[in-house]
């Protein structure tokens, strides 16, 4: 059962812009928290940002900070990732998750829903 759906990755170059999406196709995510996380190969699934179930708190991880965007449109049960000035260390499968709780110390263990992820290349 599929119940988180990611979109919008796709190869880019250097210094491009992407937006990913994430939308809910069987639970109600205007309740959790919410965030993204990543996974390169051959290393682990890594913080990015969350945010959340208002909106109104979020937290990047140092990498990301000042280029990555996330938000939220709770009418929509939609979740978003705005990537801008992309570098080829950004290059991993992105994934959407929902969770109880926001926090400044996320960890995978602590989301309760998963999407299955979308590819995101940045070529140098």
């Amino acid at each position: 059962q599929v119940l988180l759906v990611e979109s919008g990755g796709g190869l880019v170059q250097t210094g491009d812009s992407l937006r990913l999406s994430c939308e809910d196709s069987g639970i109600n995510t205007v309740i959790y928290a919410m965030g993204w996380f990543r996974q390169a190969p051959r290393k682990e699934r890594e913080f990015v940002a969350n945010i959340d179930k208002d909106g109104v708190l979020t937290h990047y991880a140092d990498s990301v900070k000042g280029r990555f965007t996330i938000s939220r449109d709770n009418a929509r049960n939609a979740l978003y990732l705005k990537m801008n000035n992309l570098k080829p260390e950004d290059t991993a499968v992105y994934y959407c998750a929902a969770g109880p709780t926001w926090s400044v110390k996320p960890a995978p263990a602590h989301y309760y829903y998963w999407g299955q992820g979308t590819q995101v290349t940045v070529s140098s």
